[in-house]
């Protein structure tokens, strides 16, 4: 078994926030770093700060993206040299269609660099948690990204986006997830 790792929580644009699962999971873990808040929508302004995250983790890194925290970890992992044990994908975005009210629109992603998602196999394990219900992503699209990447697709059910909004707060089936991966890449709880 590896030694144990730290967890690197790679929020979505809107950052840290208290009530989400990611900073209630991140509390309860032993070694977590979690990105600051990035007042920008600038792709590699938020690649950077991931770069510099893992960049200064000593041992093991397991990542835990969620939302737009998904896509800027895959630009991520396309161009580093850096290396992770793993990563939990939770509820990717689908970049190809219009968000909706109070999201970024396709022309504010494109002008902050946020351009074709790269569709190759990921240089790490990975589990990318669908919702079926995600007014951000359809479930065939999320299939798709999961398979391009090479990822475990676990699909989560009715759970929304996975967000305050949508009732999350606390979310254990993401510890759960976290021990899978874990046990998947050989990495001590």
């Amino acid at each position: 078994m590896v030694a144990e790792p730290t967890y690197v929580i790679v929020p979505g644009l809107r950052g840290h926030v208290e009530e989400h699962w990611q900073t209630l999971l991140a509390a309860t873990l032993e070694k977590s770093v979690i990105i600051p808040p990035i007042d920008t929508i600038d792709l590699d302004t938020r690649v950077a700060a991931l770069e510099a995250a893992v960049a200064g983790v000593d041992g093991p890194v397991i990542l835990v993206a969620h939302s737009a925290g998904v896509p800027t970890t895959v630009y991520w992992a396309s161009r580093t040299e850096l290396s992770v044990a793993g990563a939990l994908l939770a509820t990717p975005p689908d970049l190809d269609k219009p968000l909706g009210a109070g999201h970024p629109t396709r022309e504010e992603l494109d002008a902050a660099g946020w351009g074709p998602l790269p569709m190759s196999e990921l240089p790490m394990p990975t589990i990318v948690a669908a919702s079926t219900d995600d007014p951000l992503a359809g479930l065939d699209k999320t299939t798709e990204l999961a398979q391009a990447w090479g990822s475990r697709l676990v699909n989560l059910g009715e759970v929304g986006h996975l967000n305050p909004a949508s009732g999350y707060g606390p979310w254990p089936a993401g510890a759960e997830l976290l021990a899978e991966l874990r046990e998947m890449i050989g990495v001590a709880a």
